[in-house]
């Protein structure tokens, strides 16, 4: 495994936890090809440097970076839209559960997306990081890795606290997602290195950060009391040390808002890796179905959720 301390490996329909810390358990076909890999292992975020060290390798993250569209798939076909189905209540049911795993609905053509989000114990030792593969509207996989973290939260510095739990769930992946949505920053970083541009880079795939605070950028407009499906761009501001004050590093997007009381909050979208701003927020506007977070990033945590309170339960 190499990524973090890796104690269990969890299966889109099963779960099981290994007895000792380091051990990995698969549950599911051992023998599967590891869909999504590092392409630079000089890039992978090591909890063992110091923090000179991991503001030094953020920069280079970000000079490696591409902050332009270079999908493989059209972008204005990723969206949140359910497969054709029968009349079956039992299939409906399936496409829009939460927790279903159905391949059978799923339409081939549209493009595959993963969310990623993870879940903490209480005493903050061991991540559950969750992988949700969809598409359309249908969930098609889901994993998870437990493992350990050796390093507190530190702001800025994430990605060497998460990034090695989520490579190892990313081991399990079984197919190579079209686009990556996280849960965290891109671009919208102070030195434009958040989750998921670090991890976009390590991978070489498209990403996008979702964030539901603003951890550094000067909003255009004003981001209180506004309408669903308002946005607005981010810009630079002081606190991003290497890039300038015109430069566009994300947009705040109001997904929800209540008619009588606006009082939703947006969230915070960036480029991860191999997407520009303005198709991040397109996409992420796109993948929303009622609620303020976008459904892979919902879904990843939902998942996390359930496999927290699993292994808890062991």
């Amino acid at each position: 495994m190499g990524f973090a301390s890796v104690i269990a490996l969890v299966s889109r329909t099963h779960y099981n936890s290994a007895a000792a810390v380091g051990v990995a358990v698969l549950v599911g076909d051992s023998d599967c090809v590891i869909a999504v890999q590092p392409t630079d292992s000089a890039f992978i975020p090591d909890p063992a440097m110091s923090r000179d060290e991991m503001k030094q390798l953020q920069r280079q993250v970000a000079d490696a970076a591409c902050w332009q569209d270079a999908l493989t798939v059209n972008p204005t076909m990723i969206r949140w839209e359910p497969a054709e189905t029968s009349h079956d209540t039992t299939q409906q049911t399936t496409v829009t559960s939460t927790t279903a795993v159905s391949d059978q609905n799923a339409d081939e053509t549209q493009p595959l997306v993963a969310g990623v989000d993870q879940a903490f114990h209480t005493e903050e030792s061991e991540a559950i990081s969750a992988i949700v593969l969809t598409r359309g509207a249908t969930v098609v996989d889901r994993v998870a890795a437990i493992t350990d973290l050796s390093i507190p939260y530190i702001p800025g510095l994430l990605s060497f606290r998460e990034g090695g739990p989520i490579l190892a769930a990313f081991e399990a992946v079984s197919q190579k997602p079209d686009i990556v949505m996280f849960d965290g920053s891109g671009r919208m970083h102070y030195r434009q290195a958040g989750l998921a541009t670090h991890l976009g880079v390590v991978l070489d795939i498209p990403t996008i950060g979702v964030a539901k605070s603003l951890l550094c950028g000067a909003p255009e407009s004003d981001t209180e009391q506004r309408p669903a499906g308002w946005q607005t761009p981010i810009y630079a501001d002081e606190t991003v040390v290497n890039a300038d004050t015109e430069t566009i590093i994300g947009h705040a997007l109001q997904t929800r808002q209540y008619d009588s009381r606006q009082i939703i909050n947006p969230v915070y979208v960036s480029p991860g890796h191999r997407v520009s701003a303005t198709t991040a927020v397109e996409i992420t506007h796109a993948l929303c179905d009622g609620y303020k977070l976008p459904e892979p990033t919902r879904r990843a945590d939902a998942y996390a959720d359930e496999v927290k309170r699993n292994h808890s339960n062991n």
